[in-house]
């Protein structure tokens, strides 16, 4: 049976800032405070899912998640109608507020981890919506992101959706921006390699971890995915993130690497102890791996942050067998060494990518997250692609309703001061109502529910 891989990306939300929320994100910090356009941001996101639908890729989306967040308001001490939360909230904790009203939920590959039922003990689909523990903002998504994957995924013949992991830094898990699947091609059995920043319970001197910016994933939250979704663990590699790259800005693995079947594209200094790590994948690879390895003289880990190089999608083309699509930000077209090492990568006939594209994506790059970031991959086989809800999956039709949608509703400059505005609210909830409608989903917000608090 025809195996795929569904691209669901982040339909970018109404309230979309610049608030420098996330410790060790580089591009977040450096852009704090200033103005973002939401439209702008949410049109950039659709040209990239109809460029992907239009060259032959399963595409779908995710919808943005209620914002503002009345129940973490509430959580937080602010009482009173959602108009007086607010107020009080943007007197005495601005940056309280500007979490409630984050759209960080547009970087879906954060959203969960996926594994595909050609790997798992009872051949379904397993899902573990991400717990995201070390940062408010993004901590409020798993709840959500949970429930409207158990949605668009319902038919438990195919699909298995496992509690969010303990909410305890122990157990702190990021979702696929740390996990891929290598495989001979979509249809055949995987090579699953989970990403770690430091195993949490582990306090030996030789625990190797990050010294400025925090660890994100531990070992302890990915071995209990692996272990949920019925993993065999003879196809199974845990391998732990480069600290020192941690340190210089690559707060998921997804930020110094990528795979798609067969070809792992990675940085020479993504791992700790990386010669090791790629003789095990290696060794229990039962198909020929095509590791692509970045030297650090020709791209350093600085330039890669700067770039998101390493943040790019690597796309097995569907008109061509054998080929792939590389998708990579503007960014990597402007900067002269990132350029060059992808024109390398498709000179050089060792390797399946034969083309690049480059996509403007400045409006979430400014808040640090790339084409990758955008996107949660789903694998699925023909069967499945159909048991799931199919209103999400992308059509030029669904995008132009989208793109006239995001033209009646979003505002073209936010700042944060801007947060304290009880209209903004009021018409990022009138957006998402009419989202629901477009994309059939019912009443999913809290909002539509009449709960507030």
């Amino acid at each position: 049976m025809k195996s795929y891989e569904l691209n669901l990306d982040g339909l970018v939300g109404p309230t979309h800032h610049y608030a420098g929320l996330a410790a060790g994100n580089i591009a977040s910090t450096k852009n704090a405070a200033t103005p973002s356009n939401p439209q702008a941001a949410a049109k950039q996101g659709l040209e990239k899912m109809r460029l992907l639908h239009n060259l032959g890729f399963k595409q779908g989306l995710l919808p943005p998640h209620q914002r503002p967040n009345l129940q973490m308001l509430y959580q937080l001490g602010f009482t009173g109608s959602p108009a007086q939360q607010i107020n009080q909230a943007s007197k005495s904790a601005p940056e309280l507020l500007s979490a409630c009203y984050s759209a960080s939920n547009m970087w879906t590959a954060n959203a969960a981890t996926i594994s595909a039922s050609r790997d798992t003990a009872d051949q379904r689909v397993h899902f573990t919506a991400a717990n995201l523990v070390y940062n408010l903002h993004r901590h409020q998504e798993a709840d959500f992101s949970k429930m409207i994957l158990e949605y668009l995924f319902a038919n438990a013949q195919h699909f298995k959706h496992h509690p969010i992991l303990p909410r305890s830094c122990v157990t702190g898990d990021e979702g696929a921006a740390n996990h891929n699947r290598l495989c001979k091609s979509y249809s055949d059995l995987g090579l699953n390699v989970f990403i770690y920043g430091k195993k949490a319970l582990d306090k030996s001197a030789s625990n190797p971890a990050p010294k400025l910016y925090p660890a994100r994933q531990t070992r302890e939250a990915s071995e209990a995915i692996a272990r949920s979704h019925l993993l065999s663990p003879e196809r199974v590699v845990f391998a732990c993130q480069n600290p020192q790259a941690i340190d210089l800005g690559v707060f998921h693995n997804d930020v110094i690497s990528v795979a798609n079947e067969s070809v792992f594209l990675v940085h020479e200094e993504a791992f700790y102890e990386q010669d090791r790590v790629l003789s095990e994948l290696r060794g229990k690879a039962d198909f020929s791996l095509n590791i692509i390895s970045i030297e650090k003289n020709h791209l350093s880990i600085q330039e890669a942050v700067e770039t998101y190089f390493f943040n790019s999608q690597l796309l097995s083309l569907p008109q061509k067998p054998g080929q792939m699509l590389l998708i990579a930000p503007s960014e990597c077209e402007q900067n002269e060494r990132a350029k060059a090492a992808i024109s390398g990568i498709i000179a050089d006939s060792a390797n399946p990518i034969e083309a690049v594209r480059y996509l403007d994506l400045k409006q979430s790059m400014r808040n640090g997250g790339g084409p990758a970031c955008l996107r949660l991959r789903v694998p699925l086989n023909e069967v499945e692609l159909q048991a799931m809800h199919q209103e999400v999956l992308v059509t030029n039709d669904l995008l132009d309703r989208l793109e006239h949608w995001v033209n009646k509703h979003y505002r073209t400059e936010l700042l944060p001061q801007d947060l304290a505005d009880p209209h903004l609210m009021d018409e990022s909830l009138s957006a998402l109502d009419e989202l629901t409608q477009i994309l059939h989903l019912g009443a999913i917000y809290p909002f539509q529910k009449e709960i507030t608090v």
